[in-house]
């Protein structure tokens, strides 16, 4: 495994450190050195923030923002946004087998399909930079000065992939002078786990500055697979990564920012548990069902499982790197701002599907290998105004285009019994064995691929009627065209997948969506296009109050791009493209500054409704006469979110520190559409909660620093966060949501350090989940004999650390 980084051009290659958030928490951040200059009313404490494209005062920005500092995400441990969840209370992170099926979701609003011909719900954007995909956001959060969490759709600025919000991730910047610092943590209890990171600023000149961010994190796993092939612990990983910017100072007007990353991460993540058991239709456990299974798997217990017998290490191995160059040009009293990247990124996924150590009679093994490549470049162009004027303003363009291609196989092993052998009642008897005939082996292969292409303008301006009174509007106008290619192979005669399929399956047909016998494939690849223009915008007031209040009202329409159900097991029924998702959205906000800056507290209220919301669906899959519901991702119909939020933080002294939020959330159905050929008792409900929106999610943090007017100072800080119960199985089925319904937890961490009293000494003592508060990620069914697989998190358990720095 070659760790060797190349350099390219005048970007050094580097690690794209993906962004967590975190409650509104932040220790004053200066504006990042390759935006427009710091908002001319700041004064010493505040927090600067781009959420608008312009640095400005986080109090005086006209809309929900959390914000959360690098120092907050370094001192808490957190290496990724499945970390931030538990800081930032709209904010909530669906685990999954591999990263690319995990999603974010924000006010009970995001998007989780197999599909990769789907954008996600949640922007995020990296140093000015879109992610295309969901997935590359959830690697390192490495050397991070904020992470800005705006809340609600931001298809104005932001536009691309913003239906439910936008995660601004903003690195640190080099500094003038040589420094850095060198970090590392060993954690321990429910596996080891190593980190080392370090950044170095080293100025080239005076015009020219460099930092370079690298790091190193190993994890043994906190579940057990006691398959004999394997008897180690899962759900691990190694992650590795570099990053280095570059600033210069081209003249007087110009600045010029160069950015290069990489990672590689090899996870043997994330194997489900089988926590679940086996239910009737009527809701009763099925013995019968139980019992075989528990011969061959360890006992269920819920989300106290930490124990699987798999044959096949589910893991993902992932490459990304990718070049950003940002030009800010001052013309006259205005900013040229032009930013030109390109991204790439590789995943393998390697899965059993099948839970089992091995085949069994009349249980088929099942293995899955699913290698994704892609790439993506952007180009955004703006102009903005300097503010503080009659009209302030922001224009600009958008342009992206990201193709991705998967091949997916799956291959399946199964046997019967031996002619005239007599199975032992009530136990699963091996294909190896005996008393089973000849094992039998079937694959299903799918090559598959998608391209986004996405073109936008946007301006957005605030009217300053009045010092303290203030009109915004914006509008966006988005052109997507969405193709797809298509082409699957099967070994005949077997359960490994659905018939081959390709461009004569379809051509047979009058309409992708009707229901014919399949025609003979003919080895061409189905192809499809679509597009989509739209219209989003936003328009709202701002009022000060006093100058240590705000308040705003506002109304955004949001819009998310078309799709397509693109994915392994497609069938011709699901071949139509979905229709683009819009959104309507109201806001009102309170933003108040007390206490002569001591306190800040932030409020807003919501209601947003989607239409055409793309979810998923239940959907009939017939292999050789064999039924399976499974689901299909379709325009699912009308749903809406309406709540109130709070934001803090309270410093009453010098060294004593409080932050945290709270956030009500009532996201539901309005009205859903099941797919074609469905029954009525596949409509979800009016009035069931959606997925992964818990309806009260908070946290509070404290730290106080002992100034002892010795050669060191000691600090305390404590930590919690409590979310209520969760829907993880959108389905029609009460007992199968039931079932799927993740109860309600609370989290306790606390640390201790020690440091000299110039913080060039740092040694932190940490405990996580002080209380030992078991709970699962994600439950879904599906699982051997109707059972149901959990997703375990490392902070479902209790663990230590220690972690050592070095400023320099």
């Amino acid at each position: 495994m070659t760790k060797t980084v190349f350099l390219s051009g005048a970007a050094s290659l580097a690690l794209l450190a993906a962004t967590p958030a975190f409650a509104q928490t932040a220790s004053p951040a200066p504006a990042p050195a390759a935006e427009p200059a710091a908002a001319d009313d700041a004064n010493p404490g505040d927090i600067i923030v781009t959420a608008q494209k312009r640095s400005e005062r986080l109090q005086n920005v006209p809309l929900a923002v959390t914000v959360v500092s690098g120092d907050v995400i370094s001192s808490q441990g957190r290496t990724s946004l499945e970390g931030a969840q538990y800081v930032v209370p709209a904010l909530n992170f669906v685990k999954a087998g591999t990263a690319l099926n995990q999603a974010l979701f924000l006010r009970g609003i995001g998007t989780t399909s197999f599909s990769i011909a789907v954008e996600p719900t949640v922007s995020t954007v990296l140093d000015g930079v879109v992610l295309s995909r969901a997935a590359e956001a959830f690697t390192d959060l490495v050397d991070i000065d904020r992470m800005e969490v705006l809340r609600g759709p931001q298809g104005t600025l932001f536009g691309k992939n913003a239906s439910a919000g936008v995660i601004n991730i903003v690195s640190k910047r080099p500094g003038r002078t040589i420094g850095g610092y060198a970090e590392g943590s060993v954690y321990f209890s429910n596996g080891m786990e190593y980190r080392a990171r370090g950044a170095i600023d080293l100025p080239l000149s005076e015009s020219i500055r460099t930092r370079t961010t690298a790091f190193y994190d190993k994890y043994d796993g906190n579940i057990f697979n006691i398959a004999p092939n394997v008897n180690r612990r899962v759900n691990g990983y190694e992650h590795y990564g570099v990053r280095s910017i570059i600033e210069a100072d081209a003249s007087a007007f110009v600045k010029l920012t160069l950015i290069g990353d990489y990672h590689h991460n090899n996870d043997d993540c994330c194997a489900e548990v089988i926590g679940g058991v086996p239910l009737t239709a009527t809701g009763a456990v099925n013995t019968t069902n139980l019992a075989l299974i528990q011969t061959v798997l360890p006992t269920l217990q819920g989300n106290e499982t930490r124990r699987i017998n798999q044959n096949l290490v589910t893991r993902t191995i992932e490459t990304g790197y990718g070049f950003s160059g940002q030009a800010d040009i001052t013309v006259g009293t205005q900013t040229v701002t032009s930013i030109t990247a390109y991204r790439n990124f590789a995943n393998n996924e390697i899965r059993d599907g099948d839970f089992y150590p091995q085949a069994y009679i009349g249980v088929t093994q099942s293995h899955d290998t699913g290698p994704q490549t892609g790439d993506t470049f952007s180009q955004e162009l703006r102009l903005t105004s300097p503010g503080k004027e009659l009209i302030d303003y922001v224009i600009g363009g958008f342009y992206s285009r990201t193709a991705t291609r998967r091949i997916f196989q799956r291959d399946n092993a199964f046997c019967s019994a031996a002619v005239g052998a007599v199975l032992p009642a009530g136990v699963l008897t091996p294909c190896s064995s005996n008393l089973a005939g000849p094992t039998t082996t079937a694959f299903g292969r799918a090559d598959y691929g998608s391209v986004f292409k996405n073109l936008a303008v946007f301006a957005q301006g605030t009217l300053n009627v009045a010092d303290n009174f203030r009109f915004i509007g914006g509008v966006r106008y988005t052109h997507d065209q969405l193709d797809a290619t298509f082409s699957r192979v099967t070994s005949p005669g077997n359960l490994a997948s659905q018939p081959p399929l390709d461009q004569g399956v379809f051509n047979s047909r009058t309409s992708p969506t009707s229901n014919g016998n399949p025609a003979a494939a003919n080895g061409i690849p189905y192809t499809a296009r679509t597009v989509a223009d739209n219209f989003s915008g936003k328009a709202g007031v701002q009022y000060d109050i006093t100058r240590g209040s705000t308040a705003y009202a506002s109304y955004t329409r949001g819009y998310k791009g078309p799709a397509f159900n693109l994915f392994f097991n497609l069938q011709p029924t699901g071949a139509k493209a979905l229709e683009p998702e819009t959104s309507n959205a109201f806001e009102v906000g309170l933003k108040n500054t007390l206490f002569g800056g001591k306190l800040t507290l932030n409020l807003a209220a919501y209601y947003a409704q989607y239409f055409n919301f793309q979810a998923n669906n239940p959907d009939t899959l017939v292999i050789n006469g064999v039924t399976t519901v499974i689901t299909r991702f379709t325009n699912a119909g009308k749903v809406s979110t309406r709540g109130g939020e709070l934001d803090f933080t309270f410093r009453p002294i010098r060294d004593l520190n409080f932050s945290g939020g709270l956030a009500y959330t009532d996201a539901h159905v309005d009205a859903f559409n099941p797919p074609p050929v469905r029954t009525p008792n596949d409509i979800i409900p009016t009035g069931t909660p959606l997925g992964f929106a818990p309806k009260w999610k908070g946290d509070i943090s404290a730290d106080y620093r002992v100034r002892t007017n010795g050669a060191v100072d000691f600090s305390l800080g404590a930590q919690t966060s409590y979310q209520s119960s969760q829907l993880s199985i959108f389905t029609p089925d009460p007992i199968v949501r039931a079932a799927g319904t993740i109860g309600g937890y609370a989290l306790v961490n606390l640390s201790a350090s020690i440091m000299d009293k110039a913080d060039h000494y740092k040694l932190t003592f940490t405990v996580r989940n002080l209380f030992d508060q078991s709970f699962a990620a994600t439950i879904a069914n599906g699982g051997p004999s109707g059972a149901y697989r959990y997703q375990i998190p490392r902070d479902a358990d209790r663990y230590f650390g220690v972690t050592g720095r070095v400023n320099f």
